[in-house]
């Protein structure tokens, strides 16, 4: 073995090891999704010092396929259920989140504090992994929109466990162990691995999630064929997908987002502050605990706030069903909106921020 090969071997191991030892700390904090931004910082901080590896773009994309499918998994009839139940009200609290989150991305792209649309997808409220995956695909900074996107999964997260004290909401313990058929699995994989490759092929944007998520829906919801997934799949996957966008992080990119920090904070806990207003209206009107109000409106992303309501004892069925509802809003309407707010923003100075973080 060469010089190269055991300098290669020890960046690979360095990186195990960061994102081993960042995601156990983000565990013993309590964060969500701490299998992915452990190795997210992890690659973060190899690929600013020159001590980057190249992540296997077929290994990115099928992460991304797992991602998907596992979103689909959570879906069920009961959740389209509860929203024709009270239809009313999930409109109205899909589109109020949905607004806010739109106007602070709008007076971020204003400001010229970030290039292009990256403000606008670093602020939509659907899930993080999925905005940060999508937001490439339509000309958005990767990088800056998944600093965005899991600082204020962060700040949701704190808050969160804040309302739960003084809501006086007891914790529910975290099951583990699952019980999982085989059949169930490999149709998980396949659909995974297959869609990746297909959307992949067919240059759908965001594809290698966006087609698993569609298949996965389909098998599950129409043919009500079994989807499982291992949780270390699951946990494979966070870590591939950390480590992909990780790596793209420059010295460059990680100084501009720490001049950017304070603002970016400031919409974040504003949106925050927004949504639990609506969230003292949403208690009223669906007659349901604070907290389950709360995490039906957080802005936090359907991925994770579906983490925190699994270890809460809520209302999980009307939690999951608003975020997936304001999920599919994004989904649907995300990338036009973008371009919209883009146009009503002037194109001038975009120029210079993407300039700025290149360094040049």
């Amino acid at each position: 073995m060469g010089p190269s090969a055991w300098l290669l071997t020890g960046r690979w191991g360095l990186l195990a090891l960061l994102s081993l030892v960042f995601g156990m700390l983000l565990a013993v904090l309590r964060l969500p999704a701490a299998p992915l931004l452990g190795p997210l910082g992890a690659a973060v901080v190899l690929a600013t010092r020159g001590s980057a590896v190249r992540i296997p773009r077929w290994a990115f994309l099928g992460a991304q396929g797992v991602v998907g499918v596992m979103i689909a998994s959570y879906l069920s009839a009961s959740i389209f259920h509860e929203m024709a139940a009270s239809w009313p009200v999930f409109v109205a609290g899909t589109f109020s989140t949905l607004s806010a989150a739109a106007l602070l991305g709008w007076l971020l792209t204003r400001s010229r504090l970030l290039p292009g649309n990256t403000a606008i997808w670093g602020s939509s409220p659907g899930a993080a992994t999925v905005m940060t995956l999508m937001a490439e695909s339509y000309g958005a900074d990767m990088r800056l929109v998944a600093f965005m996107q899991y600082l204020r999964v962060a700040c949701c997260a704190v808050i969160a466990a804040v309302v739960a004290r003084v809501a006086g909401t007891p914790s529910a313990p975290l099951v583990v162990a699952q019980t999982l058929s085989w059949q169930g699995a490999l149709l998980a994989l396949v659909i995974a691995l297959a869609g990746s490759a297909v959307g992949t092929r067919l240059r759908v944007p965001a594809g290698g999630l966006l087609v698993p998520m569609g298949i996965g829906m389909a098998a599950r919801l129409g043919a009500h064929l079994p989807i499982e997934q291992p949780h270390f799949l699951l946990v494979a996957a966070y870590v591939l997908v950390g480590w992909g966008i990780g790596m793209r992080f420059t010295p460059d990119v990680l100084a501009y987002a720490g001049r950017v920090f304070p603002r970016v904070l400031g919409s974040i806990l504003a949106l925050i502050a927004v949504c639990g207003g609506f969230a003292l209206i949403l208690a009223r009107l669906a007659h349901v605990d604070l907290l389950t109000a709360y995490l039906a409106t957080s802005p936090g992303g359907a991925d994770s706030v579906s983490i925190i309501a699994s270890t809460t004892k809520v209302d999980m069925p009307f939690v999951i069903a608003m975020q997936v509802a304001r999920f599919f809003c994004v989904l649907v309407t995300g990338p036009a909106l973008a371009r919209f707010l883009s146009r009503r923003s002037s194109g001038k100075g975009q120029r210079d921020v993407s300039q700025e973080i290149h360094g040049k």
